[in-house]
């Protein structure tokens, strides 16, 4: 009997190994067209020289920090990747020895009932970390007259303009740290009695190391995947809007109305997402996909360093809204998040208990594998409605930066596509899991994110 064909995603091998060489460029181009505010493509291909040798696109993503060896600053990105280690192990610290609550995932896909064990403790995580950049960042001052001063060591706050001045080196050794890591999983996954992802096993070495072959790398207890997922590069990315908060405030004496709404409005998104760390367990990212270069620089480079342009950009390009303006934004992010919120609570209440007075008027349907498919409520009225509100509130993000440039507007029109590509992945796979049942279900709830629209 023939073997079938291989379901490649993303373009096949030739797609992940595009992938796996322009999303680390396009991310270093962001962060220098967020700093100019402007996409002006033939600059940044052809112009500045370094000691008369053309510089490459990879070396002029920044004009304040141009990694050129020849131009010295090389010491720069030894001491960002070392800040990127040390912050990398922090978090990986606090998982560890942080209180938290044991949590078993989805039973995995070998058929064997099998559960994973996370431990949950994100939200302290985050917390903790915010504590600590606040009151306990170490700093040597000198006190004391001329004839009897002393260096002594005290303890305040983090200097976060820092992560202003060095940001896009900071994302080039964050994605040189996310090559070195993705490479370690992918040899990893050749290990004996591994469990491997079934989309990430292609016998392709590009499109493998991209999607990534093992499903849950551990070492341990120590799941790399979900760690990975909300902590370092989500913590990290509201890290960096407090640094851009901070150089407006020391450059302007105040903080704009837009700087604030954006700090706000992704900080309560990553708090969140952490408070809310269960739930991802369930996700296509835990279920289904393996830890390779997809998740793992999406996750520690793409997030911290593409979601926070909106605040790059309001440093030094900032629209100055009226505040009937940044009114009717706090109304459309707050719409979004009523959407994306309720939704997935709703999910997840009846997943846990559909008897529970919370959900237990909601309609669903039946089927055959004896699971539910919500049909009224939130999840009536369109088959991906969290995507809706999740997309609503990116949009939100983007308006606090007016409308003189597309470069903030980045994140609205990737995050569109990534989301049809994700409900499209999503719709194959239910129509796998649930054969004929899923396309009555869809009978019952035609719309994909908007009622009555598509």
């Amino acid at each position: 009997m023939t073997k079938p064909a291989f379901k490649y995603e993303f373009g096949g091998p030739i797609g992940a190994a595009a992938n796996v060489l322009l999303l680390p460029v396009l991310t270093l181009c962001l962060c220098y067209w967020a700093s100019i505010g402007r996409v002006d493509f033939e600059q940044v291909l052809t112009d500045g020289t370094c000691q008369d040798n053309r510089l490459s696109l990879l070396s002029k993503f920044a004009e304040s920090e141009v990694l050129c060896p020849s131009c010295g600053n090389i010491e720069r990105l030894i001491t960002c990747a070392l800040v990127i280690m040390c912050w990398f192990l922090f978090q990986v610290g606090l998982e560890r020895f942080l209180p938290c609550q044991l949590v078993d995932g989805a039973p995995l896909p070998d058929h064997s009932g099998r559960r994973l064990t996370y431990r949950i403790n994100g939200h302290l995580a985050l917390w903790m970390t915010l504590l600590l950049l606040d009151v306990a960042w170490p700093h040597w001052i000198d006190i004391g007259s001329n004839e009897d001063q002393k260096t002594v060591l005290v303890f305040g706050r983090a200097p976060f303009t820092w992560l202003y001045d060095n940001y896009s080196t900071l994302a080039l050794a964050t994605i040189i740290w996310t090559f070195f890591l993705s490479t370690y999983l992918y040899l990893k996954s050749f290990g004996k009695g591994l469990l491997l992802a079934a989309g990430g096993n292609s016998g392709s070495t590009a499109y493998d190391f991209f999607l990534g072959r093992e499903l849950n790398p551990r070492w341990g207890s120590f799941d790399w995947k979900e760690f990975c997922e909300l902590r370092p590069g989500l913590i990290g990315w509201m890290l960096l809007n407090i640094s851009m908060l901070a150089k407006q405030y020391e450059r302007l004496g105040y903080a704009t109305g837009s700087m604030i709404l954006v700090n706000l409005f992704q900080g309560v998104y990553v708090w969140d997402a952490l408070y809310q760390e269960k739930a991802i367990l369930t996700t296509m990212d835990i279920t289904t996909d393996g830890f390779g270069f997809m998740l793992c620089f999406g996750d520690l480079a793409w997030v911290p360093f593409t979601y926070s342009l909106q605040a790059r950009y309001l440093v030094d390009h900032d629209p100055h809204l009226s505040p009937p303006a940044l009114a009717a934004i706090l109304g459309v992010n707050c719409a979004g998040y009523l959407i994306f919120r309720g939704a997935n609570g709703q999910k997840d209440a009846f997943r846990r208990d559909p008897t529970s007075p919370e959900v237990s008027h909601l309609q669903f349907m039946q089927t055959k594998r004896g699971t539910k498919l919500l049909t009224s409520g939130w999840w009536g009225l369109a088959r991906k409605i969290n995507y809706t509100g999740d997309w609503i509130m990116g949009l939100s993000w983007c308006m606090l930066c007016g409308f003189e440039s597309v470069v903030p507007y980045f994140y609205a029109i990737y995050f569109a596509i990534l989301l049809v590509h994700r409900s499209i992945r999503d719709d194959h796979m239910c129509k796998e899991k649930y054969g004929e049942d899923w396309e009555k279900y869809k009978d019952l709830v035609p719309y994909r994110f908007f009622p009555g629209v598509i």
